[in-house]
């Protein structure tokens, strides 16, 4: 018998899939299209049963409202303009009670609100799990955002504080931990908030355009923060043949976020966080800084073997991710 994918892992499934695929478009979560004098951003991802989501924790809503905010999400962090809609593919058990179905739409066509986006249409089918999967489509603005754009020097900028959704899935799953730290009520349904009903950072890609310094090309990295803050960093320094220097003090968390290893791993590989993750040349973000409250620097991008270190000194700090795709 040959390899498995979970032998082989997500990473190389993806190198080997690339002699299918056109040049580039492999390399970041999106394709782009150029078509009728419009360049196209098109993603799409998958939401499975007992992987991504489970009935004790999430309502078929919730459900539909994170399968589109995952599919934005990484539109966003390519430098969608303007979202035109998305198709859905669905497979369900026979026995899965139509209430689920539609609350399930009900929930998609809340998170799409915001944006103007429509249901263009899909399929659906029966199979053992419920799977849901999203492509979204929507226009390239001015700043065509990839994961090989950084270069030493740049200032490693987050767009929103990381480790609520996981702390949010800790409080619905009532891990031990979250039982027994004392939090304020207001983190609490925050961060339950972040993981039910997480949100696109589009306003902030609208201000990083705006703060763009005249004297600066359109040149930026980016990715989002879905599967880890760490996870994005590697991603930006793999892609970019650059490594990250992190400042431990500068974490990107909220104001009420615990102290503690925990809740730093939390905040490093927590995951489903949604968050724009850039590396961006100092003045520009200095400047997104200023006219986006929530952004923060964490550290910088410099010049050898793409890795991820402690600023402070220069210890490598280790991936341990809480999910794995295969």
């Amino acid at each position: 018998m040959g390899e498995s994918l979970s032998d082989i892992g997500e990473k190389e499934i993806l190198n080997r899939l690339k002699r299918f695929v056109s040049s580039g478009q492999i390399s970041d979560d999106t394709a782009e299209i150029n078509s009728l004098g419009k360049k196209l951003l098109i993603n799409t991802d998958v939401l499975v049963e007992g992987v991504h989501f489970d009935s004790l924790t999430t309502s078929p809503s919730d459900v539909g409202w994170r399968a589109i905010t995952a599919n934005i999400s990484d539109l966003a962090a390519s430098g969608v303009d303007q979202l035109i809609g998305v198709t859905i593919g669905l497979i369900a058990p026979p026995e899965t009670p139509w209430n689920w179905v539609e609350e399930l739409y009900v929930g998609m066509k809340e998170s799409l609100r915001p944006f103007q986006g429509e249901i263009l249409g899909g399929d659906c089918s029966k199979g053992s799990a419920r799977i849901v999967a999203i492509t979204a489509i929507g226009t390239l603005g001015p700043l065509r955002l990839h994961r090989a754009n950084a270069v030493p020097g740049d200032w490693i900028v987050t767009s929103g504080p990381h480790g609520l959704s996981r702390l949010g899935l800790a409080l619905l799953q009532t891990e031990t931990i979250v039982q027994s730290s004392s939090l304020s009520n207001e983190l609490k349904a925050k961060s339950i908030e972040a993981h039910k009903r997480p949100t696109v950072p589009m306003q902030s890609l609208k201000n990083l355009i705006t703060s763009k310094p005249k004297d600066l090309p359109w040149r930026a990295a980016g990715t989002d923060s879905s599967d880890g803050l760490l996870e994005a960093i590697k991603n930006l320094c793999e892609s970019s043949n650059c490594q990250a220097l992190i400042e431990r003090d500068k974490l990107p968390t909220n104001p009420e976020w615990p102290l503690g290893k925990l809740w730093e791993e939390w905040c490093l590989n927590g995951g489903e966080d949604f968050e724009l993750v850039l590396s961006l040349p100092p003045s520009w973000a200095k400047e997104w800084i200023k006219i986006n409250p929530l952004s923060k620097a964490i550290g910088i991008m410099r010049a050898g073997k793409p890795n991820i270190f402690w600023a402070n000194n220069l210890q490598k700090i280790n991936l341990e991710v809480d999910f794995q795709h295969f």
